[in-house]
């Protein structure tokens, strides 16, 4: 086999799926660093919180419903009182943690990396009684995979239609499940080869409940790669960059790379964005621009004569929904979302995303004020965007604003995700219950196995 992607590899391509999987199958406890410990604890922190909470969503009843024969299994189904067998867990978490977009994003990956890793490895990990030391460790690795393959990829795949959270999650679900099972090089390179034929996502679906069934299907499908590479299964251990691979035929203008071409540089997990309005990523920088125009000028909508928003042309593609007609379709229509910013709605609230809100006849005569001005980037970054304004009074007034920034004061972030987790998880399971899960996994890697956690989240 070792011949075989030796020859048929692209010319002067990096061994990719062997690169990732020898970095991935050697990544121990002993390897972690506080800083990537910490930042993991608050992906999953804001990982548990936005599944909780996506347990009151309509696909998580159909998903339940579709997957009940397995009740008996060993797994947690959040915030059901259920359980399920493995991969079911991993399917349906998955889903519910991505049903409110409401979960983290990551720029080199290109997409939501927690929710197909988290839930592949806490499904696994609470299965096999693992420590919680041994998840987290785990977590990180897949994590790391999933951003250095989309790295690899550019904006080339994510701009030809395909939603990176499915494709790049099942590689991050599958190294991450390796990891946990302790899967050497060889064999986590099997089964990175056969997530490489399973990956998959498709962002015409966006705005509907599919989009979030790429991630529960990127959990479970990365999850099943890496079961059945321990038990002797096959696949091309070239299989992301061979010709016909995964990268030559869904990355347009990918380019191989190192790993880890800095085994000092923060890891990828370190450079994670969580988000705090309940809508899609690319729409913040805009929602943001708005309400600080809004505080600096003391203006709301009866002042406002035009408003701009000057986005990247990769918006249009993802969150451009011209006249959405649901709660769920809100999150993906920006220049409502730019008009309900604008009369002052809180984006961070679940209720504000309703059928009703998408109907009101304010928010649609303050929308039909919202022009989209895709411009080529020009330095300006891809989760960037300026919003101006034409004031009725003849003044314009503009200002740019950029949420793809990871945080440098990390205490703050944690003080805003603490309250994100208390305000989302307590309406579902009770403060005390919540309370309990908030001090489980902010102290996640000294916990000897999941039980007394998914317990406290069942």
């Amino acid at each position: 086999m070792e011949a075989q992607t030796q020859s048929s590899a692209a010319p002067g391509a990096e061994a990719v799926t062997r690169g990732l999987a020898g970095w991935s199958a050697k990544y121990s406890n002993a390897a972690t660093t506080a800083a990537a410990d910490r930042w993991a604890r608050h992906a999953l922190l804001d990982w548990f919180a936005v599944t909780i909470a996506g347990a009151k969503e309509p696909l998580a009843a159909i998903l339940a419903e579709e997957f009940k024969s397995s009740a008996s299994g060993p797994c947690t189904v959040i915030a059901t009182g259920t359980k399920a067998s493995l991969h079911d867990a991993a399917l349906v978490n998955g889903a519910v943690s991505h049903a409110l977009d409401y979960d983290d994003v990551n720029r080199l990956m290109h997409g939501h990396p927690t929710v197909p890793v988290a839930a592949s490895v806490v499904a696994l990990g609470e299965m096999m009684g693992k420590s919680g030391r041994d998840v987290l460790t785990a977590f990180i690795a897949g994590y790391e995979v999933e951003c250095r393959l989309g790295d690899m990829c550019g904006d080339g795949h994510y701009e030809h239609g395909f939603h990176a959270t499915g494709t790049m999650g099942t590689f991050g679900a599958a190294a991450a499940a390796a990891n946990l099972l302790g899967l050497d090089a060889e064999r986590t390179a099997m089964a990175l080869g056969i997530a490489a034929s399973e990956a998959a996502g498709l962002k015409i679906n966006f705005g509907t409940m599919t989009k979030p069934l790429h991630a529960g299907k990127a959990a479970q499908n990365g999850l099943v790669a890496a079961r059945i590479a321990a038990r002797g299964f096959t696949a091309r251990a070239d299989a992301i960059e061979a010709p016909q691979g995964f990268l030559e035929t869904q990355a347009p203008g990918w380019k191989a790379g190192p790993v880890r071409p800095d085994a000092h540089a923060p890891m990828a997990v370190e450079e994670n964005l969580f988000k705090y309005h309940a809508a899609c990523y690319l729409t913040h920088s805009p929602i943001e621009a708005i309400r600080e125009l809004k505080r600096q000028h003391n203006i709301g909508p009866d002042d406002v004569k035009l408003m701009t928003l000057h986005i990247d042309p990769g918006h249009l593609k993802v969150c451009c929904i011209p006249e959405p007609k649901t709660g769920l379709e809100i999150k993906f229509a920006l220049s409502h979302l730019a008009g309900m910013a604008l009369a002052g709605a809180d984006t961070a609230a679940l209720g504000t995303y309703s059928d009703e809100n998408a109907n009101d006849p304010k928010f649609i005569a303050i929308r039909q004020r919202v022009q989209l001005a895709p411009e080529p980037r020009e330095g300006r970054a891809r989760h960037g965007a300026d919003v101006s304004m034409k004031l009725n009074d003849g003044r314009e007034i503009r200002i740019a604003y950029n949420v793809g920034i990871p945080a440098t004061d990390v205490d703050a972030q944690e003080q805003k995700l603490v309250a994100k987790f208390n305000a989302l998880v307590e309406p579902v399971i009770g403060r005390a219950k919540a309370k309990t899960a908030l001090d489980m996994i902010m102290r996640f890697e000294q916990l000897p196995s999941l039980k007394g956690l998914m317990d406290a989240v069942a």
